[in-house]
């Protein structure tokens, strides 16, 4: 009979229906809703839950939701209306009180978002502990002058807060441990931001020797800036960023950063909403330990690394001078 039926279903390409497997009490979907797919992490971490999956009956629904929490709830509220079986959030801007909600009419993991909850499933890198990993790097170096490029912390407050928020508190209480003031310009974590960040902080008339980026997107906007400045990366200054996305191992990047692995991170929400599919109930908060990759774009400051940098910046500002 198997045989014959599975002969029947090759012959008229046959394909289950999600609606009539609704009504039967499951879709085999899950609703992955991250911000935007121009961020490289997020469709990083996306990978990791679809090769999660794998094995399993599971199929993953992808949405870019948006950096606005309305359309980033209506988005979610739309992978609901298609029936799914369980949800992934990645870097939510919703309030803990709507997750919390949410949380109690379906199987949720929420990733990059910090907080413990009673209800859903989270995952994030210890951001506090990579920052300071970064900044402790920079300062055995011999830098004491190191900017950081922020993102909005979208109105949520400790400890459910997102993952640039947390980075940002790591960098301030690493500095202040070594007796160093914090120096953070707040833009967007992307290409653009960066490049908007560091050009404000290079045309200070004492620019810092180091940028510590929140996100490898962001400094790579730091190093475009930093060429357009005539500014020698890692000679005149040091940048590293946050992520350890493809991009920054290219050789001619070669950026310094901190790996939170996007890929374990979308494996490990898979496996722990598989879970809660399978009936645990029990919140698990997964921490993943960061790890610092130290590459071509940080080096020792230069003693007369400030006086080259404003005498390039001149030379720059009045071609022939």
């Amino acid at each position: 009979m198997r045989e014959r039926v599975e002969a029947a279903i090759k012959k008229l390409n046959y394909r289950p229906h999600t609606g009539a497997r609704a009504m039967r009490g499951s879709t085999y979907t899950i609703g992955v809703a991250l911000v935007e797919l121009s961020s490289p992490w997020q469709p990083e971490v996306a990978q990791g839950v679809h090769d999660g999956l794998k094995g399993t009956q599971y199929q993953s629904i992808l949405v870019a939701a948006g950096t606005d929490a309305q359309r980033q709830q209506r988005a979610i509220e739309s992978l609901l209306d298609r029936r799914v079986d369980g949800l992934i959030l990645i870097a939510p801007f919703s309030s803990t009180e709507w997750l919390e909600q949410l949380a109690l009419t379906i199987p949720t993991g929420v990733i990059a978002r910090h907080g413990a909850s009673a209800h859903y499933d989270t995952v994030v890198d210890d951001d506090h502990q990579g920052a300071r990993l970064l900044v402790d790097h920079l300062v055995g170096l011999g830098h004491t002058n190191i900017a950081h490029t922020g993102h909005p912390a979208v109105g949520l407050k400790r400890p459910h807060v997102l993952s640039h928020t947390a980075r940002q508190h790591g960098y301030e209480d690493a500095m202040r441990r070594h007796g160093l003031k914090p120096d953070v310009v707040v833009s967007s974590y992307s290409e653009s931001g960066g490049y908007a960040a560091a050009m404000e902080i290079l045309n200070r008339p004492a620019s810092p020797t180091a940028i510590f980026a929140g996100a490898d997107i962001a400094a790579l906007g730091v190093l475009r800036a930093a060429e357009e400045q005539g500014l020698r990366v890692p000679e005149d200054l040091s940048v590293a960023g946050y992520d350890n996305i493809y991009v920054s191992q290219i050789g001619r990047v070669s950026l310094t950063t901190v790996d939170q692995s996007g890929h374990l991170t979308g494996c490990t929400s898979a496996r722990l909403l598989l879970e809660r599919i399978n009936g645990r109930t029990q919140p698990v908060h997964y921490v993943i330990p960061p790890r610092l990759i130290a590459r071509g774009t940080t080096s020792t400051p230069h003693d007369q690394s400030v006086v080259a940098r404003g005498r390039r910046l001149r030379e720059v500002a009045s071609p022939g001078a």
